[in-house]
């Protein structure tokens, strides 16, 4: 089954589409986000991710799948973890933010895991709607945790930091994200993203990865245009908006070789 993203729509639609967030809470981002020390009881550490991350992703966000095969052990006993300590009411937007995108990113690999070798995601039935993602008694799709929970935390950038596990998405960093660095995490991932060569912008044109054909509602809130919140982030600014094209999405495995 193909992965088909979709733009940011009615809870119903993603009802519909299996993109249930089973009630699973998500406080949107108020104003700039700053990070903050983490503040729950549960303290959630998240460096066993992080040191899997640093073993088996490079800098480019290539992804060493062999090498999180063989060190399956570690791997589960994160993602066991994750299912142990949902969020709750008590965390803070910051806290929620870090763990549901290391939530997603995390089963995402094991998504690839549980179906190595493969050449594409796409290939893998129900990628996005199987409810494979467990968070304490609550069990759901990548669908969901994408669409229904972190798109709707009022914090666009974090579609520059969830990794679909293809050559066109955006880099896996090699890092764990957390509470304390959030801000700075997702401004690195931003501007990483909008400054690769994922998109060709000059002054007069620009061919952009075509998440921002998908997601463009969630870049142009405020009565911005893409143009202009491409401009906040990229090195070479742009002049003319109106010359805008999406480049194709390659959804090969980005596999490191």
């Amino acid at each position: 089954m193909a992965i088909f993203p979709i733009g940011l729509s009615s809870c119903a639609l993603f009802s519909a589409a299996g993109f249930s967030s089973k009630g699973l809470p998500h406080t949107n981002v108020k104003g700039e986000l700053i990070s903050t020390i983490s503040n729950t009881s549960t303290n959630i550490d998240h460096s066993t991710w992080h040191n899997l991350l640093q073993k088996y992703v490079d800098e480019k966000g290539m992804v060493n799948y062999k090498g999180f095969k063989n060190d399956r052990k570690a791997f589960d006993k994160y993602i066991k973890m994750l299912s142990e300590n949902r969020p709750d009411h008590t965390w803070s937007v910051q806290e929620q933010l870090s763990y549901y995108i290391n939530a997603y990113n995390a089963n995402t690999v094991k998504l690839v895991l549980d179906n190595y070798p493969l050449k594409s995601v796409q290939s893998i039935d129900g990628a996005t709607t199987k409810e494979f993602v467990s968070m304490g008694t609550k069990q759901i799709s990548l669908g969901a945790l994408e669409n229904s929970i972190l798109r709707r935390m009022n914090e666009p950038r974090v579609n520059f930091a969830i990794c679909k596990a293809a050559i066109s998405s955006p880099r896996l960093l090699n890092e764990a994200y957390t509470a304390d660095a959030i801000n700075e995490q997702l401004e690195y991932a931003t501007r990483s993203f909008i400054n690769s060569p994922k998109n060709i912008i000059k002054p007069e044109s620009a061919q952009l990865s075509r998440l921002f054909d998908w997601y463009s509602g969630d870049f142009t809130g405020g009565s911005i245009t893409i143009g202009e919140y491409i401009n906040r982030y990229s090195e070479v600014k742009m002049k003319n908006w109106n010359n805008i094209s999406f480049k194709e999405y390659n959804w090969n495995l980005n596999e490191k070789q």
